[in-house]
This record gives C-alpha cells, structure tokens and sequence, in this order.
C-alpha cells in the first residue's frame, strides 16, 4: 500500500498541531506501508515564506517532497478578505480569493498530484481549510482521505468547505464535537468516517526532579504547553490566574512552556521557560501539578492527552465544546467557562489530593484505551481496508462556471456557524454508535454518558464558593465514596464509568 499524507508545513522542527499531527500519522503508517509526504518549502504559518528547499528528503526514515509556496501571505489583504467572506453576504469567487490570501498557496503542489495522484492507494490530507487540502481533495477525490482538524471558528461557516466534507471518500475525525460540527454544515452522514484523534510520543520514564532541578522550581505549580498567543485564550489565563494570585491564599505558581507572541505577566509565581525539547516538556508535565488548557477553539487537545497519559488532571475552557467533551468522557478533568468558576476549579485540584489523584488515574486509563498508538493505528489501518473493498461514493460537486462564482448569495461564515449546535457530543446517532468510536461509552438506551466534571455541578448553574468547599471536604470525608458528579469518579474494573 502506498500513502500520500499532504499538509501544508512539516519537519523535526515544525511542532504545530495539525503539522505534528500529520508527522506522527506519517510515521506510524510508515510501519505499515510506504509513505510519501507532500507539503511545502514553508516553516512559519504567518508568512508563509519559502526558507526549506524545495525538492525531495529524509525525515526520520519518510520520503518529504516539497514544493515551493507562490507568494507570501498578506496580512492586511488576508484581513480584508476575512471581513468580507466572515462578517458581510458574499460569493463563491470571494471565498476562493480568501483561501488564496490565507495561503499556502502552492500550485506546483496541487500540479504533481494532479499528475501522479493515481500512483497512491489514498492520499491522507490534513486541516481542511488551506489551500493543499481545498484544491488537493479536489484533484484527488477518489483517493481523498480527510483529517480536518476543525475548529468552530468562522472558516468552517464557509459554503466552499461543504462539497469537500460530502466529497472525499472517508474523513478521519479527532473528537465526537468535530464530526457532530461537520455534519451539520455538510450534510455529509453518509461518507465513511471515525473519529480517532492522535496518539502521542510520551516520555516513558519522566524525571520531575530533573525539571525542578534544571529550572529551579520549587512548590506547586500548574503547567501551560503550547502556543503564547491571543488565539490559544492565553490573555484570559493571564487575566484569571492573576485573579487567582490576588484572591486565594493558595500557592500554585504557572509555568508557561512554548513561544510567546503575547507579553507575559511580570510577576514572581508566573514564570515563562519558553520553547523546550521533548524531554524537558514530559519532565515538566509530570512535575506539575496540573495542565491549564484555555484554548477557545481546538479539534483535539493534544498536549490534555500528554498530561493524562503522565497521569495529570487538567483544568480546560468549557467555552471550548471539544475540550469539555474530553473532560467528560474522560473523567479525567474539570472545566470552567468564568473566572468565579476558574477560581474554584483550580483550589479544588490544588487542595484535594484524592480528586487530583482520581482525576489523573483516569486521564492514564483514558488514554491508554483511546489513543496509546497500537489503538490509532488500527482505526486508519481499518479505514483502509474498507475503503479498498467499498466503491467510491458520490462524485464531488464541481466547482460552478465563472458567472455563478460571482453570485452575491452566500451568508456571512459567521452567521452559518452561530446556527450550529453548540456543547460536547453526548448522545450519538444510531449510524454513528455503529461505528468504531474511540470514545463511545454507552449507557442507558445507547446513550453516551459520564458525570459532568465542573466545579458548578451542573452546566448553566451557579453554585457559592462556600457551597462548593462544603461539597469537597464533606466529599473528602467518604473518600472511598463515588463522590459526586464532576470530581473524578474512579472506574471500575477497568472500564468506563457510567
């Protein structure tokens, strides 16, 4: 079997989600097959400029072909055209000069699949909304196997997206809230897909005390891996844990791992390491006494999955459908959606020892039943196979002639998304309860159901902080009760809680 896996950056060097995700892919499959992977001469996702050379590579015994990006992205007409596709009534022409300004555009890319698409039994595309994957999926449908990595942000309110999602022969999903989002902007129930998600390159013998000693970290802290910037909600981290410094005697510090383009707090309990090795992160993680997640928009929480994987809780943006869904299911971390709730989520890991305890177990057991890597494998192997014995669906819809491209009847992407359903995936159709779900847990009537992990109880309900520490220590008190919903009830006998 010969693969294609085609993402828009890729290398040792290159840590983004989706490019990390699709390195992994490539090299898990490469066991398995022979796996070629296309992409471009690009290594910053803001300008997309050409600093690797074009033309064939070895990266970690997988075949790299890249091929060069036509212009930089422009920010200011990247902007403009985001306004307009986003926020006013457009046309299909305005939504194809928005994917060529969000970039990267590479032509010679979508050319040599054009040309040699036919040589591979499927070619695997990732984050469906550049460029490669938009025009590549298109030149390659047949074969066309989508990992897209979707965020409920404006793009997937975007009409030109619809005919990809119906289009391609199998998406590879990374969350129940993904596939619930997809299909219902495409309408897309009959094409194969499972959701899968992505395993991870955990260290296995992780030295906290390395990491203190290395870094001169003393006390408790909560730990933040990833991305310093206004779209991973870090200035509401910043705003809420400043919150937390002021008005709770408790004494975590926040260690922030990973590139900044934020100015970060001056303040001596928030400390920033900057970008760190594997090593020195999977030290980190497990030195922590918790992993912050305060992202707003994610398709799956690869470095949640590391933390629990070590065995850590996490405390996640409940405002994040895909985050809360994973607490959940999970059980295995609390969210919060305001700084009151924040407040009381963060002292309730840092002062009950067994709730942090519980929590972390399992994040471990979760993890090893859904995403140690022999578990991903074998979805994208499964997905494989049955693709090689199913005849293709239906054909993707051709783009319309010039004249109807420029028809003004599409709605502001904003607009699209705002109608979508909102909260995790909880219940699952029967179609999908049929399929290979990695996170299914089915209780009463086929119903998927786990205790909401919050600090509030129950979603929409306020709660007094005194009311809440009542509950805790009166909790604490029968520790070898279930507890409650939301503070990490232990499985049993090595299956999911119901």
């Amino acid at each position: 079997m010969k693969l294609a896996v085609v993402v828009q950056r890729y290398g040792q060097a290159i840590n983004g989600g989706a490019e990390l995700h699709a390195r992994y892919i490539a090299e898990h499959l490469a066991r398995h097959a022979e796996v070629e992977v296309l992409t471009t001469c690009a290594a910053d996702y803001v300008t997309w400029r050409n600093e690797l050379p074009p033309g064939v590579e070895d990266v970690n015994g997988v075949r790299v072909r890249r091929f060069r990006v036509k212009h930089e992205r422009d920010p200011r007409l990247f902007g403009r055209r985001s306004n307009r596709v986003f926020e006013q009534p457009h046309s299909l022409g305005d939504e194809l000069d928005w994917l060529d300004a969000e970039g990267p555009t590479s032509p010679a890319l979508i050319d040599h699949l054009g040309r040699n698409g036919g040589h591979y039994d499927h070619c695997l595309f990732f984050s469906y909304r550049y460029y490669h994957a938009y025009h590549g999926v298109r030149a390659t449908a047949p074969r066309a196997v989508l990992v897209p990595t979707a965020e409920r942000d404006a793009a997937i309110g975007l009409t030109m997206f619809q005919p990809i999602f119906r289009g391609v022969r199998a998406l590879m999903y990374n969350s129940h809230e993904e596939r619930t989002m997809i299909q219902a902007v495409s309408g897309n129930h009959d094409v194969p897909g499972v959701v899968v998600g992505i395993g991870s390159e955990v260290s296995r013998n992780p030295q906290p005390a390395r990491f203190r000693q290395k870094y001169n970290i003393r006390g408790l802290f909560a730990v933040y891996v990833g991305r310093i910037d206004e779209n991973k909600g870090c200035p509401e981290l910043f705003a809420f844990f400043q919150g937390y410094l002021r008005d709770s005697p408790g004494k975590l510090s926040l260690v922030l791992i990973g590139d900044s383009r934020l100015p970060v707090p001056d303040h001596p309990r928030i400390r920033h390491l900057g970008f760190l090795d594997d090593t020195d992160k999977f030290d980190a993680m497990a030195a922590a006494d918790l992993l912050v997640v305060p992202s707003y928009f994610e398709s799956l929480s690869m470095v949640a999955l590391e933390a629990w994987a070590l065995g850590r809780p996490v405390l996640a943006n409940g405002k994040c459908d895909v985050l809360k869904g994973q607490c959940i299911r999970s059980n295995a971390g609390l969210y919060y959606e305001t700084y009151s709730e924040f407040l009381e989520t963060l002292r309730a890991i840092e002062g009950n020892r067994w709730l942090s305890a519980t929590l972390g177990r399992n994040g471990r057991q979760f993890f090893r039943e859904h995403y140690d890597w022999p578990v991903i494998e074998r979805k994208y192997l499964d997905m494989f196979e049955r693709l090689s014995h199913e005849p293709p669906g239906k054909p993707m819809d051709p783009l319309p002639g010039w004249l109807e491209r420029r028809r003004q009847n599409l709605p502001a992407a904003n607009e699209v998304v705002a109608r979508l359903p909102k909260g995790p995936a909880l219940s699952l159709s029967s179609r999908d309860r049929a399929r290979d779900d990695p996170e299914r847990v089915e209780g009463p009537k086929g119903v998927v159901s786990r205790p909401v992990a919050t600090a509030t109880g129950q979603p929409g309900r306020s709660r007094s902080a005194g009311e809440d520490r009542d509950r805790l220590s009166s909790r604490d008190s029968r520790r070898g009760s279930q507890g409650r919903r939301g503070f990490g009830r232990s499985r049993r006998g090595g299956g999911p809680s119901r």
